[in-house]
């Protein structure tokens, strides 16, 4: 075992290996390095936020090992830097861009040559100030600085105080072995000081009644622990509450604080929030909403003659009439005869933006001649909208170029709808389905075009619709026809949907669709293909080849995301859920499908939910914890309990379990065929994709940041998928495929490995090595195989291939 994790190890650190050890010897004679600063504190104290306040920080390591690669790069590039060539460089620059300046006589073009100067010059003052690109990369050496040592206690000091621990000590050691130097900061606290006394200073009579009707929101709570914080957030939710109540003019400094820590002793603290009045009023003033306008703008559009209607308490102000007025009403939430509302602000310009129909929505209040006018102004998005797109896309681990073709027509009906024609098409690299080491060019070709209407089209009230406006309704009727064209088959699908959509908080995502029909049709154009098909039918895996058959699948489909931390950022720790269910053939409980069988089409009846959370825990600023569980299960009501196949959970790949090829992993413990040529492949032949109806899978991933745009990570995947009934396999003693809780967790197949993320701003390149860790395909005796894997060939039956995945963005 000390073997196996030492090879593995080893493997870890060949990347990085490279980058320097820990760059003592960039070191003066008598400097030593930073190596290690550690808290000791009690648990009630985040030392992650004491974290953040070192004045000083050793350099960064590789996943924690002593290795810090980012001191190698930063003195790599040193040596190719020279102050002296880069002022000569900026000059020269200035003076070309100068002489070009002085002959041009158009103002256009001198303000190109003056932006592109620009530009250049902070390029090159970047440089000069802090190191070529290289040096950016990287990070010079951590030299020891005692009096960071001071200034660092003084910062947890002052941070203990800010948390109510008044009578904090922090102690620091130095400990210094040779030319290495530990730092530790002991913290004691002391006793916290608690609020005991909260108290309220308001002349302002209608203010008091508001805030005393919303006490139970107060951050500010009798028994709690002083925080200094705290009390900012409270002036922030007094602000915030008051101009929801008609405080227009209502600011932050008109709340003040006093605040005694001696005057009940025992560490208890006596607070009193104090709202002054203005100092040319005697009471804050509450606005009142006069009147509400909306105009809508066009490009030179100041001397041409506009015209005004009133729907809904608003007036509208046009050149022409373009919009639905009814539809933008439901987007307002100012009202006349109303308070000044932030929020309802807020949401009136947000709601209009979703809208997606103007550059701009701004709106602003009219306080002149005694009255309180809510003035909207916006203008209006081009009608017409061409864009393109061209990249590179990767399905199932072979990247392939693609051109998407968008076309977009606002506005369509003069009710805010928006009409969406997209074209792509790509050549995407997919294994052979007859050889799964070789790889055949797919051409992929779609057309889709798309109704948006900016309301849930259904015969609802009007004031059901309008209610409805504050949460982003939208319907879409989509039309569209896919194509794929492999050496094995052509595959061609017609769908129509219908589909409803609404958010509420910004975090919570809502999706129905309440049709979605398509029909799919298939040809066999591999001879080979079709033998492989009869033989999976012989063994009882009719899956596969029920997916060839002509076919129409109906279903109704209800999804929930929630997103409330803005999944992805890296600047703090988020979450993320997407559940989805979604139920096959409703219509054919209502309707016999028999012309569809005369037509020789399927049909299927089922259901299929599926559930994926994920995690981010931001560890440092460059180092990031992300988690995922991602499970599935579906169930045919059809007598052959056959599913459309699309419709099937399928494990391993680039965004599964990353040790499998893509789709191979499963069902169950079931042995895949033996190979014919392990030299090439290993012990077993994964030919063909494995679709079950249970899904469960897991993966944990570190991610940290290497230098400049090249980050790495190593990864833990564990997972499989399960069938409902028990499938026959050719080889013998070949295991089980159906689920059991008395031993799935014993066939979850476990993966690990390591990659490296290339962020381009405009995408993320991933590249991944997953290698086995336990085969649950294997003899029970012989299914830990880590030790046993092998980078490239030959293999034969007692190695196991490294499976090599390459991805854009990150897995989960």
């Amino acid at each position: 075992m000390k073997k196996r994790i030492a090879k593995y190890i080893s493997i870890l650190l060949t990347p990085v290996l490279l980058g320097g050890c820990l760059g003592v010897k960039h070191l003066k004679p008598d400097e030593k390095l930073l190596y290690r600063q550690g808290i000791q504190a009690p648990s009630s104290i985040s030392t992650d936020e004491l974290e953040n306040l070192y004045a000083q920080e050793p350099n960064r390591k590789f996943l924690g090992l002593p290795i810090a690669p980012l001191v190698g790069i930063y003195y790599f590039g040193e040596r190719r830097y020279d102050t002296a060539k880069l002022v000569q460089k900026k000059r020269k620059i200035e003076s070309k861009f100068d002489k070009k300046i002085a002959k041009s006589k158009k103002t256009k073009k001198t303000n190109t040559l003056a932006f592109r100067k620009q530009k250049k010059v902070e390029k090159m003052n970047d440089r000069i100030a802090n190191g070529n690109t290289i040096m950016q990369w990287g990070e010079p050496v951590s030299a020891f600085d005692s009096t960071k040592v001071t200034e660092t206690s003084n910062r947890f000091e002052a941070y203990l105080f800010s948390n109510g621990y008044f009578t904090n000590k922090v102690i620091p050691k130095v400990t210094t072995v040779q030319r290495f130097v530990n730092v530790g900061y002991r913290i004691i606290p002391g006793q916290p000081y608690v609020l005991d006394s909260i108290r309220y200073q308001i002349s302002d009579t209608t203010i008091q009644r508001i805030l005393v009707a919303y006490s139970d929101e107060n951050i500010l709570k009798k028994g709690d622990r002083y925080v200094a914080d705290n009390f900012s957030k409270e002036r922030e939710r007094i602000d915030l509450l008051l101009k929801d109540h008609g405080f227009y003019d209502f600011s932050r400094q008109y709340v003040e604080y006093e605040i005694d820590t001696s005057y009940l002793g025992n560490r208890r603290v006596s607070a009193i929030v104090i709202i002054r009045d203005p100092e040319d009023k005697i009471e804050h003033k509450q606005f009142t909403i006069d009147s509400v306008n909306f105009n809508i703008s066009a490009p030179n559009s100041l001397n041409a003659v506009r015209q005004h209607a009133h729907y809904r308490n608003t007036k509208f102000s046009y050149l022409s009439k373009e919009y639905s007025l009814k539809v933008l009403s439901q987007r307002l939430f100012l009202y006349p005869g109303t308070l000044y509302n932030r929020t309802q602000t807020l949401n009136t310009q947000r709601q209009l933006a979703n809208l997606d129909a103007f550059k701009f929505v701004n709106i602003n209040y009219d306080t002149s001649n005694g009255k309180f006018i809510a003035n909207i102004f916006t203008s209006p998005l081009d009608r017409y909208e061409w864009s393109n797109e061209v990249g590179i896309n990767v399905t199932q681990g072979y990247p392939g170029p693609f051109y998407n073709l968008n076309f977009k027509k606002r506005n369509i009906f003069k009710g805010l709808e928006n009409f969406d024609l997209n074209g792509r098409i790509g050549f995407e690299g997919v294994p052979s389905a007859t050889n799964p080491l070789e790889a055949y060019a797919s051409t992929e070709a779609s057309i889709n075009a798309s109704l948006i209407f900016p309301q849930f089209m259904f015969p609802l009230r009007e004031s059901v619709q309008i209610r409805s406006g504050r949460y982003n309704p939208k319907t879409r009727v989509t039309t569209g026809f896919g194509y794929t064209d492999r050496p094995e088959y052509k595959r061609s699908s017609t769908s129509v949907s219908a589909t409803y959509s609404w958010q509420h908080k910004q975090s919570h995502f809502y999706s129905f669709s309440l049709a979605n029909l398509s029909v799919i049709t298939s040809e066999i154009k591999l001879q080979e293909f079709q033998d492989l098909l009869d033989l999976q039918d012989e063994l009882g895996n009719t899956n596969l080849s029920n997916s060839f058959n002509p076919s129409f699948v109906s279903s109704m489909i209800f999804s929930f995301t929630w997103n409330p931390n803005n999944y992805g950022n890296i600047e703090k720790s988020s979450h993320y859920l997407r559940a989805t269910l979604e139920s096959g053939g409703n219509l054919f409980y209502a309707f016999e499908p028999k012309n569809l069988v005369d037509q020789g089409l399927a049909y299927f009846k089922y259901l299929r939910a599926s559930l994926d959370v994920r995690k981010l825990t931001v560890l440092s600023k460059h180092l990031v914890l992300a988690k995922r569980i991602n499970t599935g299960v579906s169930y045919s009501f059809n007598d052959d309990k056959s599913l459309p196949y699309e419709k099937f959970f399928f494990a391993g790949g680039s965004n599964s379990v990353r040790a499998w090829r893509p789709r191979r992993l499963g069902p169950g413990s079931l042995r895949p065929p033996l190979s014919e040529d392990p030299t090439s492949d290993g012990l077993y032949s994964y030919q063909i994709e494995q679709p079950a109806e249970i899904l469960l899978e897991g993966s944990i991933e570190l991610r940290q940041k290497l230098f400049g745009f090249i980050s790495g990570s190593i990864f833990l995947d564990a997972g499989n998928v399960w069938t409902r009934d028990e499938r026959i396999t050719e080889t013998e003693n070949g295991g089980l495929s159906s689920f059991s809780f008395d031993r799935f967790y014993k066939e979850l197949g476990v993966g690990t490995g390591f990659g490296l993320r290339f962020d381009f701003s405009f995408l993320i390149l991933r590249l991944d090595a997953g290698i086995k860790v336990y085969d649950p395909a294997r003899e029970k005796s012989d299914r830990w195989v880590l030790d046993n894997f092998k980078f490239f060939g030959p293999f034969g039956t007692n190695k196991e291939p490294v499976i090599y995945n390459i991805g854009i963005g990150y897995p989960f």
